[in-house]
């Protein structure tokens, strides 16, 4: 599928699936109308438009919808996207701008230097060398 990338009112029907794990068309029509205010056919063209991008499957009979990929799939394209795009790839450029305008407590420090370190060549268990 690649790196799906989803717009906001795409995320707004997501969310309901990763929490429901499935939903009929009908449910999340009412379900968005109540809280974005979208009519149903706004939220059915939306359901399809995720359905071509394989990011709902439909299952018959009733249209229930079935999320294909994963909150944290979604979740790490865009903050991938992100990072390209605003700091160049480079995740210490990130931190540095974005942690120098903070105002962290102690334990926020202690907590993000154990995530550092938890994460440095010698243990990260994900790096390929």
């Amino acid at each position: 599928m690649g790196d799906l990338r989803l717009h906001e009112g795409e995320l707004n029907v997501m969310e309901l699936l990763w929490s429901n794990k499935e939903l009929a068309a009908r449910d999340i029509a009412k379900i968005i109308k109540e809280y974005v205010g979208w009519e149903k056919n706004t939220t059915y063209t939306v359901i399809n438009r995720l359905i071509d991008k394989g990011a709902i499957t439909r299952k018959d009979p009733g249209f229930v919808c079935v999320a294909a990929v994963t909150k944290k799939a979604v979740r790490d394209t865009e903050t991938k996207h992100l990072l390209d795009q605003f700091y160049n790839g480079n995740l210490s450029t990130f931190f540095n701008e974005y942690l120098k305008e903070q105002k962290l407590t102690r334990s926020e420090v202690v907590e993000l230097s154990k995530i550092v370190n938890d994460n440095t060549i010698g243990n990260n268990k994900f790096l390929k060398i």
